[in-house]
Formats: C-alpha cells, structure tokens, sequence
C-alpha cells in the first residue's frame, strides 16, 4: 500500500513509502517529521511541500530508466536511507 497525500492545506506532503521517502529526500526535500504514532507497524514521512514535489513524484513512480530526473548520487541514497532509518528506529528501545 502506498498512501501519500497533501495535508495542512497542502502544507506538507505525507507518504508511508520508504522509498519514496527516502527519493525525495536525497533530492533535497525537507523532512518535517516521522510521525510513528499512528499505526505501530508503519511510519508516516511528512515534507515541506515543495512546487518541484509533483515532478519528483512523477519522475519516481513513472521515470524510464536513466532519464535524468530519476538519477541520483547513491552517495546521498545512502545518506538518505541511514538518516531515514535512525530516525524511524530512535525510541525504540
């Protein structure tokens, strides 16, 4: 399940997919807050709204292989994914 929505009179941007999470992050996106409190076994990314948003969303689910937009440094992958899971994992133990 993918659920992603706008939020805060389209404030911010909401997905509970990882990876997407962690795309748009790596793309420079703002995080705003992980948001664990409701569902237990999934976690809610919240971003600044951005006008770019829709073209990274668009370039993520529907982006050809080696088409620029999808392209990323996968030093900053790394990054993203390592700074998305610390903070999906902190207070859990």
């Amino acid at each position: 399940m993918n659920t992603t929505n706008m939020s805060n009179n389209d404030r911010y941007f909401q997905t509970t997919n990882f990876y997407q999470a962690v795309f748009l992050f790596a793309k420079g996106v703002e995080l705003v807050n992980v948001d664990k409190t409701i569902s237990a076994r999934r976690a809610t990314f919240v971003f600044v709204n951005c006008p770019e948003i829709e073209e990274l969303l668009q370039a993520f689910d529907y982006g050809k292989e080696n088409d620029p937009s999808v392209m990323v440094d996968i030093r900053k992958i790394a990054v993203a994914t390592r700074t998305l899971k610390e903070k999906l994992y902190q207070d859990q133990f």
